[in-house]
């Protein structure tokens, strides 16, 4: 039976329905409105992409949102300044630096200087400190990997005592949601195993997962036969392979794979996320719900 496919781009709309009501009603009962800044510095095409929808949804759901433009020669010591000056506003409560920044300034010291009451990317040392402890500690989880939780559960998967496998170790996904999934925790609670490169006889792992979250990076790296009939495979990676004429505009697009090869998975797996179209709708989404969070806890509203 060919397996149901997880729809991020439903699930995320369901979620931005969800924050529309909770933005309304935080302003209605508090006179309260989420404020969001994303900082770009330079015109690199890519982040101009990213924060414009950033703003875009931001703006969607009714929050205060701001994007603050620099240039690519500003010095690092006045980007630190306005980030100190955001850190400072009582209207914002959450700030993105979009990356990469130019060569001249140090990624790590401007993201660390981030309050991390307001670092709704979850990056922050302070924040990474907060997921590994867990409970009612844990302020904002990683987008994508909060998004990639919200997929598995909102599929109806049972993640109590499931064994779940992570194909991958980054800071920004593999890590992240191990810690995640590893929780004292509704949605989580799971026995987890992380494998990576240097993994002696991968396929054994991931033959053992009820859940298979695969974000190494490289297109169908994982094989049919390593999946288990009926497993939930959420695929986070996303591999351009070549370039093809879009049949709507006429222009080149990128041909992009997944980590798993999704025909010959979807024909064994209970359900599985599309490439793309799957894990990637949820991040933007999981950016705004951690800023209503901010919001939230700036105003102690329950």
């Amino acid at each position: 039976m060919t397996a149901k496919i997880i729809s991020g781009k439903e699930v995320a709309q369901q979620i931005r329905e969800e924050l529309r009501q909770e933005v309304a009603e935080m302003k209605e009962k508090h006179g309260v409105v989420p404020g969001l800044i994303t900082i770009l510095v330079g015109e690199n095409p890519a982040s101009v992409s990213y924060v414009t929808a950033k703003q875009k949804t931001s703006h969607d759901l009714n929050f205060y949102s701001v994007q603050d433009n620099q240039p690519e020669d500003i010095s690092e010591e006045d980007l630190l300044k306005l980030i100190d000056k955001y850190n400072n506003d009582p209207k914002v409560h959450g700030i993105l630096v979009q990356l990469p920044l130019p060569k001249h300034i140090d990624e790590k010291k401007v993201l660390n200087a981030i309050d991390p009451d307001k670092d709704v990317d979850g990056f922050h040392p302070v924040n990474v400190g907060r997921l590994m402890i867990g409970g009612g500690e844990a302020k904002y989880l990683p987008c994508t990997p909060a998004g990639i939780q919200e997929l598995i559960v909102r599929a109806g998967y049972e993640t109590e005592g499931a064994e779940v496998v992570v194909v991958g170790r980054s800071n920004i996904v593999g890590k992240p949601i191990a810690n995640i999934m590893m929780q004292k925790a509704k949605g989580a609670n799971s026995t987890v195993t992380v494998v990576h490169t240097r993994t002696r006889d991968m396929e054994s792992h991931c033959k053992r997962a009820d859940i298979l979250i695969v974000a190494a990076g490289v297109p169908d790296l994982v094989k049919p036969e390593w999946i288990k009939p009926g497993a939930c495979v959420i695929d986070v990676g996303v591999n351009r392979v070549g370039e093809k004429i879009s049949e709507k505009t006429g222009r080149k697009i990128a041909i992009l794979k997944g980590d798993v090869n999704f025909e010959a998975a979807k024909e064994i797996a209970g359900a599985i996320t599309p490439v793309p179209g799957g894990v990637g709708p949820m991040t933007i989404t999981m950016l705004m719900k951690n800023t209503v969070k901010a919001a939230k806890f700036a105003n102690n509203i329950q």
